[in-house]
């Protein structure tokens, strides 16, 4: 439509009990591959359609067949091996296999049980330190390894605090994501509704009905009477745009309660305030997607922020809390050296190798998350 690519988009998936053959599809860039007349799905996540039950099963469903066990790995060390097999023989529903290796022994793994997040980064700079100094090592043989997204904003902080350059490998620096920038304009607005540029931002987000050429008619009108957008839209209907003034009626009530609202509360309650008020937190909510969700665990920890800055500054004026954002957004602008620390979530890992990897949050509630923790499965 216009021009763009529409997707399909899978709402619901029902099972249906069923005895006899299955024939399956190859589906495009879902990692199937056939192989003597069979399909198979080359997959290990769960919301993407793994199930166990298929490997399971598949004895039971080909009688005779002949299966080989693929055990041999030759890309960790025997102790890696070791601790990956005493943690799987946990599972209830598995296929016995045993991993094994003609690698060396190597290291073993260390475990730091630190404080908080960022006792936990500190520790991770250290080790980068004496890694560096002692095994001539360079930054880009280290990454860092979460479950979420939302857990890099701690060791961002940290690196940047020592001055040691990282990237981020599947996401975006913390700064940099979309829904982190939302609530920064929509905080901005609330210091200052004259700042346009956060305005053009917010003011669909979520979907108010008002589009490019309603604001490409709004921008033209405040420059041709020198005076803000938002002062435009407040008045829409006297410079004869009554669509847009119809439309904006809950944004404009939202800025000038928000503007009343800023001293009376500290700044972790009026972020809350905020994205509640302006139906931003439904709207994620509401959308039923792992990428909604991401961006809910992203917003959480910016309350974390708050929160922070509240505990180290007397004032907590929302003025105090947009310059320190101000400052760490122009922080993460900076271009990438080559030599970095690299940082990515488990599953943008997969079949990466480094010499040193930290992995972090290994604590219940995160690693299993809570939804693990209620399927023993």
């Amino acid at each position: 439509e216009d021009g763009m690519l529409k997707k399909d988009i899978v709402k619901d998936v029902t099972i249906e009990q069923y005895e006899g053959y299955v024939y399956d599809i190859n589906v495009p860039e879902y990692r199937h591959y056939f192989a003597d007349g069979i399909c198979v799905h080359n997959c290990i996540y769960g919301f993407r359609g793994s199930d166990i039950a298929n490997i399971l099963n598949f004895e039971k469903d080909f009688p005779g067949s002949k299966i080989v066990k693929l055990e041999q790995n030759y890309r960790c060390t025997g102790n890696i091996l070791k601790a990956a097999n005493a943690v799987i023989k946990h599972n209830e529903n598995k296929y016995d296999k045993k991993l094994w290796t003609e690698n060396e022994e190597g290291k073993l793994p260390c475990i730091y049980r630190a404080e908080d997040e960022y006792d936990e980064a500190t520790y991770i700079v250290k080790q980068i330190n004496r890694l560096k100094m002692e095994e001539y090592l360079k930054l880009s043989d280290f990454v860092v390894l979460y479950r979420m997204n939302s857990q890099s904003r701690a060791i961002e902080d940290i690196l940047r605090r020592e001055a040691i350059p990282y990237k981020m490998v599947g996401g975006l620096k913390f700064y940099e994501r979309k829904e982190i920038k939302d609530i920064i304009s929509y905080l901005r607005l609330a210091q200052n509704p004259s700042d346009n540029l956060s305005l053009t931002r917010v003011i669909n987000e979520p979907k108010r009905g008002i589009g490019k050429t309603s604001l490409d008619q709004v921008e033209q009108m405040a420059n041709h009477h020198e005076t803000s957008m938002f002062e435009v839209i407040k008045d829409a209907n006297l410079y004869g745009l009554n669509r847009v003034y119809l439309k904006s009626r809950e944004f404009v009530d939202l800025i000038e309660d928000a503007r009343a609202k800023k001293d009376t509360m500290s700044v972790s309650e009026f972020i809350q305030y905020m994205l509640k008020k302006s139906g931003y937190i439904k709207a994620l909510e509401d959308e039923k997607t792992i990428e909604a969700e991401n961006r809910l665990e992203n917003l959480e920890e910016f309350l974390t922020v708050a929160m922070e800055f509240e505990k180290e500054e007397a004032e907590n004026t929302l003025q105090d809390f947009l310059e320190g954002m101000t400052l760490s957004s122009d922080i993460d602008n900076v271009e990438e050296a080559e030599d970095s620390v690299t940082l990515m979530t488990l599953h943008s890992a997969k079949g990466l190798e480094f010499p040193v990897v930290f992995l972090v949050g290994m604590e219940e509630g995160i690693f299993p998350g809570f939804r693990s923790i209620g399927e023993p499965e």
